[in-house]
């Protein structure tokens, strides 16, 4: 069988996600890096298999998917023993209702803030600080409701890691590492953000993702 293509940029944020994903069920992958500042997700090329021109996109021998989450889905589904999305019906719905939380409550906020983040670590830009700022202070509202349910469990979806947790980067890390202790400054946030940051599958790609053929 052929070895999963993962394309895309080795810094890009949605690259960094799917192969922390890759990582937690030890899939090997090859990364085909695409050149962002070239144009190179524009070309007939790249746009035949991700027509918004977005990075990444998987080829997993002939079967091509784009979109980060449906990807990472995709492998927690095909490689179900890892256990990253419950199957359990009553688990499932806990599962599905976290995830509406990220997508909802955490990634609109917090994706505009690891854009500005990364645009000034990776390209020396200057951030939008009045957005930032704004952004920030609606994110610090939706973490207080995390705190609530982690006060309760230790992961967003129960006692166990799931997929959900892992949506969740690379942007957590980013905003964490640019001088704000929104993440650390409330006790249950901060416990689940420390083991996020530690887990062995972001910690691999945190400077960018290689092909990774052996775990």
């Amino acid at each position: 069988m052929a070895i999963l293509k993962l394309y895309g940029a080795k810094i890009a944020m949605g690259t960094r996600r799917v192969a922390t994903v890759l990582h937690e069920h030890k899939v090997p992958f090859e990364l085909i890096q695409i050149d962002l500042m070239a144009g190179e997700h524009k070309t007939p090329a790249y746009l035949k298999n991700q027509p918004f021109g977005q990075s990444p996109y998987i080829d997993d021998d002939g079967f091509i998917l784009y979109e980060t989450r449906a990807i990472c889905r995709y492998i927690a589904a095909k490689y179900s023993e890892r256990g990253l999305i419950p199957t359990e019906p009553k688990a499932n719905a806990v599962f599905e209702q976290a995830a509406s939380v990220e997508l909802t409550n955490f990634d609109p906020s917090a994706s505009l803030i690891a854009i500005e983040l990364f645009k000034q670590t990776y390209f020396g830009a200057v951030p939008d600080q009045a957005l930032v700022d704004a952004q920030l202070e609606i994110l610090d509202k939706k973490l207080d409701a995390y705190d609530v349910i982690l006060s309760k469990q230790r992961y967003l979806a129960g006692e166990h890691l799931t997929l959900v947790d892992l949506f969740h980067v690379p942007c957590a890390p980013m905003i964490g590492a640019g001088g704000t202790d929104i993440l650390t400054r409330k006790p249950n946030v901060a416990r689940w953000y420390k083991e996020l940051v530690e887990l062995s599958s972001w910690k691999a790609y945190e400077a960018g993702v290689v092909t990774t053929t052996a775990y």
